[in-house]
């Protein structure tokens, strides 16, 4: 019988190498029987975050705690957690039901207790007609699933996964993704999975953590993270493609909360004419700053041919994306800055086309000087001829 899943909390949490921080102050808690993922881009600290959850790294400060237990001079042996590599970590010269079994051996696990755990992991994991064969003969979904199943035979209270995926191809990719999310609902033990790609974040998080620089920007479910981003580096970070940018400044000829679009914000644009009806934009709330950046969504603007609705502006397509399920249109938005739409596959467009995009600005964001969010959702930023 399994054991009761561990919760993981952390507290003020840093590793310093010389004069690098690699973790700064991190404050985090993992839920009995969650699976908790980890993201950022690489370098950010994720996976220095994982290997002190797991003693394989001494903090410089904080705590760690798991299943209410202080672990700081808790051997990694000891912790009660259990650790799938990237590489597999698989020995080459072993069967797979040796390598299963081996933790169990180490431990002093008699025959028959080996026998029968490296028995009903195969049988979850379909590696029962594999046990007599060699890491070498395995493909990497199922040398993945022997690295997994080798931590699931030690029954752990908390599993911890290092860019386990990060070695696969694209299908077999997702075909282990949700083998993994399937695994954790029949198991409900905590996990805690690292990754740098968003989509994976999204897709099997419970709930997404999202660092930057050794630092916690935002812990929520993925429906917040996307939908209601802390500030602007998880607004951009989260989300393919990217969220759509435009710098505002504070108009100075009116007053009260106005801004408009800087004309500068498209440094990156295509040089297009495509201006933003009815500006200046009006801040629902007192408004403090000179300068803001408003965010949407690509799949927040709608397309169509010029007069066919109240567009809130016009832009001529610089590209097309055919994706199959949908397309790309890249697009010379406001005060020149480059945005991307989505649209149906249906719609009939091409380069070079004018066409009318309409925002939909309760689901806007508003960032401040220092990137982060003003107001909650519904965005707090209108056009005023909207108001």
């Amino acid at each position: 019988m399994s054991p009761a899943p561990q919760g993981v909390s952390l507290r003020g949490v840093e590793k310093r190498f010389g004069n690098v921080t690699a973790v700064a102050a991190v404050d985090l808690d993992v839920r009995p029987g969650e699976l908790m993922v980890l993201v950022g881009p690489s370098g950010c600290g994720k996976s220095t975050l994982l290997r002190l959850i797991a003693g394989l790294e001494e903090a410089s400060a904080g705590e760690v705690w798991i299943g209410g237990r202080h672990v700081d001079d808790v051997a990694p042996g000891d912790r009660d957690v259990a650790m799938v590599f990237q590489s597999y970590a698989l020995y080459p010269h072993m069967t797979v039901a040796r390598n299963l079994g081996f933790g169990l051996r180490v431990r002093g696990a008699g025959r028959d207790e080996i026998t029968a755990r490296v028995g009903e992991v195969a049988t979850v994991l379909g590696l029962t007609e594999l046990l007599s064969r060699r890491p070498g003969q395995l493909s990497g979904g199922q040398r993945q699933r022997v690295a997994l199943g080798r931590a699931m035979v030690r029954d752990p209270g908390v599993f911890l996964f290092d860019e386990p995926l990060s070695n696969l191809d694209a299908g077999l990719r997702l075909r282990t993704r949700d083998e993994i999310a399937a695994l954790h609902q029949r198991l409900g033990t905590t996990m805690v999975f690292v990754t740098h790609d968003q989509v994976e974040a999204l897709s099997l998080g419970q709930r997404v953590a999202v660092m930057d620089r050794g630092r916690l920007q935002q812990v929520g479910t993925p429906h917040e993270i996307y939908r209601i981003p802390a500030n602007l580096f998880v607004a951009g970070f989260v989300g393919s493609p990217p969220i759509n940018r435009l710098r505002l400044a504070r108009d100075r000829d009116e007053r009260g909360g106005r801004l408009r679009a800087a004309r500068d914000a498209g440094a990156s644009g295509h040089g297009g004419q495509g201006r933003l009806a009815g500006g200046p934009f009006r801040f629902a709330g007192k408004w403090p700053f000179d300068e803001a950046t408003l965010g949407v969504r690509p799949e927040d603007l709608a397309v169509a041919v010029p007069g066919a609705s109240r567009a809130d502006f016009e832009a001529t397509i610089v590209r097309v994306e055919a994706l199959g399920s949908e397309q790309r249109l890249h697009l010379d938005g406001p005060a020149d800055a480059a945005w991307v739409a989505r649209a149906p596959p249906a719609m009939r467009v091409t380069s070079g086309d004018a066409v009318g995009v309409s925002v939909a600005w309760e689901r806007t964001h508003l960032f401040g000087p220092d990137g982060g969010r003003l107001g909650a959702a519904p965005s707090p930023i209108r056009p005023l001829r909207a108001s």
